[in-house]
């Protein structure tokens, strides 16, 4: 793993950044919408089976040919476990005890394990105080958007259900430094995707028939069964398409400044489509994060010193 890979983001890799970001922030809503009718693994394998399927058929449009090596299928199952199954399951479980948003602003954190977990692993990445204090400032801001209300009130399970989406946000760390092998290996972005979520379906499709048993089950409601879609077309294959792009032309750490993004998505996306009224709180959260971003990206104090 010694490929160069910019620590800089020009425009373009902002734009696929924050779409990025966007298309993750809905994934919340949506799992807020499919935990009323199905079961966190059911909910997990159904996202990723139907991506598996959106994917291949977008590779094989574009005349993409599926990937001979063991040693590449291997891979993307080791990424699928990372990067989809582990953190899918746990954070779809999490909100099953927690709201969408809390949900996204612990999934947030993913950045501050990164930093260090990439600045361990990855020659060109090493950690800096720069890194260290935009990570740790961008925390702060996501953290001041959460209700005090709400963590007076987090007991037991709603516990239990936070430390499950911190473990989610390490797993998606060590899938950002994993996924940097891909780069190295010649696969094209939306082969990657494809492989992953292909590796990740084969987990959790056995895991939720033998646990859950969802074929037994009653037939969730339109309103399930649209968000299920929305879940894995948008939040999962079209932001996979994106996710590989980003991480091999900027690098896992600057990958993981999206997890920043994603609550301030949340809050957009909620005020917009479900008349939810942002706060001043909110706002304070927004400029921490920003700071963050900055101090990490290193452009701005670069000019201003």
């Amino acid at each position: 793993m010694n490929s160069s890979i910019s620590a800089r983001m020009n425009s373009r890799v902002w734009a696929m950044l924050i779409t990025l970001s966007v298309l993750w922030g809905g994934s919340f809503f949506f799992i807020g919408i499919a935990v009323s009718g199905l079961p966190p693994l059911t909910i997990a394998a159904l996202r990723v089976s139907l991506a598996a399927i959106t994917l291949w058929i977008v590779a094989f449009a574009m005349g993409l040919r599926l990937p001979s090596s063991m040693r590449t299928w291997w891979a993307f199952i080791v990424m699928g476990l990372l990067n989809n199954a582990i953190p899918f399951s746990l954070i779809i479980w999490g909100q099953m005890y927690i709201a969408s948003g809390l949900a996204s602003i612990l999934n947030a954190t993913t950045p501050l394990f990164t930093v260090v977990v990439a600045g361990i692993l990855l020659a060109d990445e090493r950690l800096s105080a720069k890194k260290i204090a935009g990570v740790i400032i961008g925390f702060v801001g996501v953290v001041v958007m959460l209700d005090v209300a709400t963590l007076i009130e987090g007991t037991n399970d709603n516990v239990i259900a936070q430390l499950a989406i911190l473990v989610a946000a390490l797993s998606y760390a060590f899938a950002g430094v994993y996924g940097r092998r891909f780069k190295t290996m010649g696969i094209n972005p939306i082969i990657i995707a494809s492989g992953q979520v292909t590796g990740s379906s084969l987990i959790l499709i056995p895991l939720a028939l033998l646990i859950e048993r969802p074929l037994a089950g009653i037939m969730p409601d339109m309103a399930v069964c649209g968000a299920i879609v929305g879940l894995a077309v948008m939040s999962t294959a079209l932001a996979y398409m994106l996710y590989f792009r980003i991480l091999a032309s900027a690098g896992a750490t600057n990958l993981s400044l999206t997890t920043f993004l994603v609550p301030v998505s949340a809050i957009f996306l909620g005020s917009v489509f479900l008349e939810e009224r942002l706060e001043l709180i909110h706002f304070i959260g927004l400029f921490g994060i920003g700071v963050g971003l900055s101090l990490i990206d290193g452009r701005l104090w670069q000019k201003r010193t």
